[in-house]
């Protein structure tokens, strides 16, 4: 069986977010940061025109998930025990365990998954790029997409979705 893929991993494929790991004991880490950077691969059907997908048409929907996600805190929404809320002034409040963080409401970002994980950063960008190339392309002849997300040279979480 013959497969075919692009491969795009621009240096600008990259944003800089701060977060905090929430561990399966219920210890968390400090707040800090990472310069992520993002590869994805797409599988599918060659065309008769022998393209995958176009890169060109593909690389502004990752750019614009990057830019999305630059320059924020990420929070889980969906952890159980952390709760935030946005105040009258402007500002969101994050509570976990006892630790109070209170941050302008337009530099965090409340995820939809329970810890912000490199695992679930790739699971939301492969989704959502999915969706954005569904939006301007109508139903894909893809049958994977691979999502890679490192937030240190060597580390990353990766999401996979198979048609």
């Amino acid at each position: 069986m013959e497969q075919w893929s692009i491969l795009i991993a621009k240096e600008y494929f990259k944003f800089s977010c701060a977060h905090f790991l929430i561990f399966p004991d219920g210890s968390k880490e400090r707040l800090h940061g990472h310069n992520y950077q993002v590869e994805v691969e797409i599988d599918g059907v060659l065309s008769e025109r022998g393209l995958v997908i176009d890169f060109k048409q593909v690389k502004p929907f990752v750019r614009r998930l990057c830019d999305d996600l630059d320059e924020h805190w990420l929070i889980p929404g969906e952890h159980h025990e952390l709760a935030h809320r946005q105040r009258d002034d402007g500002h969101t409040e994050v509570e976990y365990r006892g630790c109070r963080y209170l941050a302008p409401t337009d530099e965090v970002l409340v995820m939809p998954f329970n810890n912000t994980s490199a695992e679930n950063l790739a699971s939301w960008f492969g989704r959502s790029l999915y969706r954005l190339l569904e939006e301007r392309f109508g139903r894909l002849s893809v049958r994977r997409l691979r999502i890679s997300i490192s937030e240190t040279a060597g580390q990353a979480g990766i999401y996979t979705y198979s048609d």
